[in-house]
C-alpha cells in the first residue's frame, strides 16, 4: 500500500469558487432547516411526554437514557428489524440495498468532511486506499436498489404510492448516485495517480473517457452539488424524511408492552375538558412525530385484517389522512371516518409490522374514546358496552358465573381455601358453551397434575377490555378497580386464563391500578406441567392439527413456544406467531354484525385448511367462537375439528 497515496479536495477550486459553495450550501441547509423547524412546531402542538427537568428549557440525557436509545436504534433502524422480517416480495431486499447504500455513503461523506475540516489530516495512505475501495463498493448497493425501485414501481400497476414526487426523487437519487461515479472518474481522468485503480468502480469510468480538462471536470463537480443541494431542499416534504425522522421515531417510541393502552385520569379530563382525541394536537408530541417518519410502505395495510377482506379501514391511510388532520386542524374523527375506526379489531398486525414504530391501535382507540364520550356509538357496539356496565358480562349473560361448575369440585376462593393460583374463568369461558368446555378441561387437567387453584365464581367481573378498545375508557377502569378490590381481598399473588384478551389486561394494564401480580396464560402454565412430567403432551397424527396463534397471545405478547409444547408435530399455516392472521374477534369486533364476505375470520380459515390439516389447535375463546362460525361457512360439510390446546391435552391425560 502507497504511503503517499491521498486525493486533494476542491481540486483545482480557488478561494472564491469555495466560498460560492459554502454560501450554496448553507443557503440549502438554511431552507430544509426551517422546513423541520416547522414540522417540530406541529410536533410541539401535542401532549408533552416523558419528565421535564424543573427550572431549564433543555434536556440533557442520562447514561441510562442513551443505553436505551440505542437499545432502540440499533436493532429497529440501523440493523433493519421489521424490514428484514419482511417477505422478500414486499420489496424488503431493494430498500436493504438503499438503506445500507445510502448509509454507507452519508459515512464516506462524513469522514472526508471531518478530514476536511480539522487539523488533523488521516485521509491517506492505507487508510485512504481501504476507504476508497469500500465505499466505491457499498455505493453500488445504492445504485443496484434504485434501479430495482424504478424498474418495480414501472412494472406495477397499482404502486403501494401514489405520490408524483416518489418517482422522480428515484430518478433524483440515481442520477445524484450515477453522476457521484462520473465525478470520481473525472477526478481520475483529470489528475491520475498509481493508487487510483483502489477506487475501482470510478477508475474503470474513467478508463474510456481519456483526459479531463479543468473546465470539464468544475462543471461535473458543479453539476453533482446541484443536485445534491436541491436534494437538501425538498428532502422535508418527501417520504424520504423518514430516513432521518425513523431514528428518533424509534428512540422516543413508548416502552409500555404492545397490548398496554394509555390511562386516562379524571385530572387530566377535568383540566382538558376531554375524553380521547378531537383534534390531532391531543395527541401525544411523539404520536405526531411518528406520523412524520411514516414511509408509506404498506405494510401495515398488507397485513390489516380489516382491509384485507374489503373493509374502508387502510392503516396506511389513517396515518396520511392524521397528517392532513395535524396540518388543517380538522377533527380527527371527521378526518379518519368513525366507520373506518371502527373497524379495526385491535390485533396490532399493522404495528407489528411497520418498520417506525408508529402506534396505529394507540391512534385509533384514542380516536374512539373522544367517539364514545360525545355519544357518538350505536347499535352492537353500544350494546355490549351497556352490557358490561349492568352486568359485569360482555354478553350480558345474568345467569350465574359458576353454572359450568355443577357436579365439579371446584374451590371457590370465598370459602376460605388456600390456593396458589386464581384461576380466571373470563365472560366466555362461563358464558359460551365452546368456551366452557375449555374451561372445564384447564379445571380438569390442573387437578390431575395437582395444582393448588381456586375460582372467584359470581365475585368475577368482565376485565373491561371490549369495553377499553371499544373506546369506553372509564368502564374499563371501573372493572379494574372493582376486580383489583377482590384480588386484594383474596390476597392473590397469580393468576391463570385461558382468555389472551383477559391476560393481556391483567398482565400489562392492571398494574395501573396497583396490582401487582403473576399473570399466566393458561398454555404457559400448562406447559411447566408438561415439562415437569406432571402431565403428557397430545400426540396426534403428524401433521393432522394446524396451529392458530391468538394475536393477543402470539403477537401481543409474544408467546408462541407454550402452545406448541402441548401438542407434538402441530404444523404451522402461511402465517404463524407474530406474523399470525386475526380472527376479526378483538376491538368490540366480536358482537359487532358482519357480511359473511367481510368476515376475517373466514380468510383466516382458508389459511390454516390450506395446510390439508383437520384439526385446528387454538388458544382463545374469541378465536374459537369466530372461527367456528367460519369454518360452517368455507369447508362446508368436511369435518373439522377446533379444539383449544387444553381440550386436546385433556384426551391426552
Amino acid at each position: 500500500m502507497n504511503p503517499q497515496a491521498t486525493r486533494e479536495e476542491y481540486l483545482y477550486f480557488s478561494l472564491p469558487e469555495k466560498l460560492i459553495f459554502y454560501v450554496l450550501a448553507l443557503m440549502s441547509l438554511f431552507y430544509m432547516g426551517r422546513q423541520v423547524y416547522d414540522r417540530v412546531k406541529l410536533w410541539q402542538t401535542g401532549r408533552p411526554t416523558g419528565p421535564i427537568r424543573e427550572g431549564t428549557q433543555y434536556w440533557m440525557p442520562t447514561k441510562a437514557g442513551v443505553l436505551k436509545w440505542w437499545s432502540k436504534v440499533l436493532p429497529m433502524i440501523l440493523l433493519q428489524k421489521k424490514v428484514r422480517s419482511s417477505r422478500p416480495t414486499s420489496g424488503a431486499p431493494m430498500h436493504l440495498m438503499m438503506f445500507y447504500g445510502f448509509g454507507a455513503l452519508f459515512i464516506a461523506t462524513t469522514l472526508l468532511g471531518i478530514n476536511t475540516y480539522s487539523p488533523y489530516k488521516f485521509h491517506k495512505g492505507a487508510y485512504y486506499l481501504i476507504y476508497e475501495t469500500t465505499f466505491d463498493s457499498l455505493g453500488l448497493l445504492l445504485l443496484f436498489g434504485l434501479v430495482w425501485a424504478i424498474v418495480r414501481r414501472l412494472r406495477t400497476k397499482a404502486p403501494i404510492s401514489q405520490d408524483k414526487w416518489d418517482m422522480g426523487v428515484l430518478w433524483l437519487l440515481l442520477g445524484i448516485t450515477l453522476n457521484g461515479y462520473l465525478l470520481e472518474a473525472a477526478r481520475i481522468a483529470a489528475d491520475p495517480h498509481a493508487w487510483d485503480t483502489w477506487s475501482w468502480v470510478g477508475y474503470a469510468i474513467a478508463q474510456p473517457l481519456g483526459h479531463f480538462g479543468v473546465l470539464t471536470y468544475k462543471v461535473a463537480w458543479w453539476f453533482h452539488v446541484a443536485l445534491v443541494l436541491g436534494f437538501f431542499c425538498i428532502i422535508p416534504k418527501l417520504r424520504i424524511k423518514h430516513i432521518l425522522l425513523a431514528i428518533f421515531s424509534a428512540a422516543g417510541s413508548p416502552d409500555t408492552p404492545m397490548g398496554k393502552l394509555r390511562t386516562i385520569t379524571m385530572t387530566e379530563v377535568e383540566e382538558t375538558e376531554l375524553i380521547g382525541v378531537k383534534h390531532a394536537k391531543d395527541y401525544s408530541r411523539w404520536h405526531l412525530m411518528s406520523l412524520d417518519a411514516c414511509m408509506e410502505c404498506g405494510r401495515c395495510t398488507e397485513v390489516c385484517p380489516a382491509w384485507n377482506v374489503g373493509k374502508v379501514l387502510n392503516p396506511k391511510k389513517i396515518v396520511q389522512d392524521l397528517i392532513g388532520a395535524m396540518e388543517t386542524g380538522a377533527e380527527v374523527v371527521a378526518s379518519l371516518t368513525q366507520e373506518a375506526l371502527m373497524q379495526c379489531t385491535t390485533c396490532n398486525a399493522c404495528v407489528e409490522a411497520c418498520p417506525v414504530l408508529i402506534r396505529h391501535v394507540d391512534i385509533i382507540v384514542d380516536a374512539r374514546r373522544n367517539i364514545v364520550s360525545e355519544g357518538g356509538l350505536s347499535g352492537s357496539a353500544a350494546l355490549v358496552l351497556r352490557q358490561t356496565a349492568s352486568t359485569g358480562n360482555a354478553w350480558g349473560a345474568t345467569g350465574n358465573r359458576e353454572d359450568w361448575m355443577k357436579d365439579l369440585s371446584i374451590p371457590l376462593a370465598r370459602d376460605g381455601v388456600s390456593f396458589e393460583y386464581l384461576f380466571w374463568v373470563g365472560c366466555a369461558g362461563a358464558t359460551d358453551p365452546g368456551s366452557v368446555k375449555t374451561t372445564k378441561a384447564v379445571a380438569d387437567l390442573l387437578q390431575k397434575a395437582g395444582v393448588s387453584f381456586a375460582c372467584l365464581g359470581n365475585e368475577e367481573s368482565c376485565t373491561g377490555d371490549p369495553a377499553r378498545r371499544l373506546g369506553e375508557e372509564f368502564l374499563f377502569q371501573e372493572k379494574a378497580m372493582e376486580n383489583a378490590s377482590v384480588f386484594e381481598r383474596y390476597k392473590v399473588k397469580k393468576i391463570v386464563t385461558a382468555c389472551p384478551h383477559c391476560f393481556n389486561s391483567l398482565k400489562n394494564e392492571y398494574s395501573d391500578f396497583n396490582v401487582s401480580i403473576d399473570v399466566f396464560h393458561h398454555t404457559q402454565l400448562l406447559q411447566q406441567l408438561v415439562s415437569k412430567g406432571s402431565l403428557l403432551a397430545a400426540t396426534p397424527e403428524k401433521g393432522s392439527v394446524v396451529m392458530h396463534d391468538p394475536c393477543y397471545l402470539g403477537r401481543v405478547n409474544d408467546e408462541q413456544e407454550a402452545p406448541r409444547a402441548l401438542v407434538e408435530g402441530m404444523i404451522d399455516p402461511q402465517f404463524s406467531g407474530i406474523k399470525t392472521r386475526c380472527c376479526g374477534a378483538g376491538g368490540g369486533r366480536m358482537w359487532m354484525e358482519e357480511a359473511p364476505n367481510e368476515r376475517p375470520a373466514n380468510a383466516r380459515i382458508e389459511q390454516l385448511l390450506a395446510t390439508g390439516a383437520k384439526t385446528i389447535a387454538l388458544g382463545c375463546p374469541f378465536c374459537k367462537i369466530m372461527l367456528d362460525a367460519g369454518v360452517k361457512q368455507v369447508a362446508g360439510d368436511d369435518e373439522i375439528r377446533l379444539l383449544d390446546l387444553a381440550e386436546m391435552l385433556q384426551e391426552a391425560n
